[in-house]
């Protein structure tokens, strides 16, 4: 695996150089340029080449969805995710339209921003793991819709209740006690329902399912 070409923008310093060491230890991702504001970040793109971006949502002088926009135009190669705080849903749904392949809580642990960088950058959607059925359902029903140029995906009855069930939050030990299958069974059927869908998390799995109707709104409430 080569290296993944990344900056950071965000105008909390000390933010960045906590996400900056942290990822220096990353062997496949190359820190390659830190910005501390939207017009930063695309004086930067100017000179330096990019694979992914992470930026915050809100920036001085220019936000993150602005820069998002402009940044796409000029650099459409370039992959997006946002970084943002726990009650910017809105946000968050600006910025998916706008372009982002995928969003961050400010919270998320090592595991799942490394996840989250190397999936954007083999050009699949990311989810955070706390996305809400709040924000779940807003990204539905918005403009966002990675699915639209795909080619038709077919689920077998098994795969449908299991894809229901995970919706709804069961685990993989519930599910294969629920509908009598070993754990093992089901987490091999789990993992080619998220390979089928082309997500990385339970949050894939339920935005896809909303989008595609395998599961209704209501019943995640």
């Amino acid at each position: 695996m080569y290296d993944i070409r990344l900056v950071i923008a965000d105008d909390h310093e000390i933010f960045r150089d906590g996400l900056a060491l942290m990822l220096s230890r990353q062997p496949n991702i190359n820190l390659v340029g830190q910005a501390g504001d939207g017009r930063e970040l695309l004086e930067l793109l100017a000179t330096t080449e990019v694979d992914v971006v992470m930026t915050d949502l809100k920036m001085p002088l220019m936000d993150g969805i602005t820069a998002t926009r402009t940044l796409l135009q000029r650099y459409p190669h370039v992959r997006i995710i946002a970084l943002s705080m726990f009650d910017e849903e809105e946000l968050i749904v600006e910025m998916l339209e706008a372009g982002a392949k995928g969003y961050l809580l400010k919270n998320a642990d090592k595991q799942e921003i490394i996840e989250a960088i190397t999936s954007v950058f083999d050009d699949k959607i990311f989810y955070c793991r706390q996305t809400s059925s709040k924000l779940a359902a807003m990204i539905v029903k918005s403009r966002f819709n990675p699915y639209r140029d795909a080619p038709p995906i077919t689920f077998t009855d098994r795969e449908k209740e299991i894809i229901r069930l995970i919706c709804l939050q069961y685990t993989a030990q519930q599910i294969g006690e629920k509908i009598f299958l070993s754990k093992r069974t089901v987490e091999g059927h789990r993992t080619r329902i998220l390979e089928k869908m082309n997500v990385k998390n339970t949050a894939g799995v339920v935005v896809f399912a909303l989008k595609n109707n395998l599961i209704s709104e209501a019943e995640l409430l």
